[in-house]
Formats: C-alpha cells, structure tokens, sequence
C-alpha cells in the first residue's frame, strides 16, 4: 500500500510549498548564558520556501538539564505540532529557545529526535567542514 499513515494537509493544499532537508556538513554549536546546550556534528539543514534556513540539532547532542519544557506550542501544516523548551542555566533563563516535532507529519521525519534553536535567543555558531 502506498498510503502515508501521517501525511502533512499543507503539502496537500499546496503541493508547490517546498521544505528541503539535507545534512548540515560542519558543526554547530548552540550557548546561552555563557554555557553550550548543545553541540553537534550531525545537524539538518532545512530551507523552507523563502524562510530562513534552520538547523535541526540531534536530540542526543542537546544538553536537556539546561532546558525546562515550556507551556508553549505551535502548529505547521507542513510538519505538525511543535513543542517548546526554554532555557535555564541556574543564572539565567529566557523562555521558548528551542522548538522540536516530537511526531512530524510523514514528509518530514528525518527531523524527529532533533530541536531547532531561535538564533535571535541563544547563540549558534554553525562552522562549515
């Protein structure tokens, strides 16, 4: 059977809408407060349409004892529901710096297990191999 068990409606209603997702070949680095919250090697890049693009960073590579679950949550009709964490290094703490899809819609798994970073809240230096 060729059917998708969670496909995104957006792609549906605009099929011309595109998201591309490739491996970022570099590192990225992601501080706030002075300390890193997470560190990777193994990062996505994903351009949406004319957005700015954004890295996706591996769960395992994301220091979670610096970032509390946050309230917050948003929908896209192109990769689900969206869940938020905010920041809180013990000396300083700024709400809802990094978002993730925890179950994206069946077109844009490949960032599952990874959270995305708001550069205008913490600081990501991406450096490329």
């Amino acid at each position: 059977m060729d059917q998708k068990a969670n496909p995104a409606p957006g792609f549906k209603r605009n099929p011309a809408h595109t998201i591309t997702i490739q491996p970022f070949d570099g590192t990225v680095t992601v501080s706030f407060g002075g300390i890193v919250i997470a560190a990777s090697s193994r990062a996505q890049l994903l351009q949406e349409a004319s957005y700015p693009p954004v890295l996706y960073v591996p769960y395992a590579d994301i220091r979670f004892e610096a970032l509390k679950p946050s309230d917050t949550s948003t929908h896209c009709p192109y990769k689900g529901d969206a869940s938020y964490w905010s920041a809180d290094t013990g000396g300083e703490t700024r709400k809802d710096v990094m978002w993730a899809y925890k179950a994206p819609y069946d077109e844009m798994l490949v960032i599952r297990d990874h959270g995305a970073f708001y550069p205008d809240r913490v600081a990501i230096e991406a450096t490329p191999a």
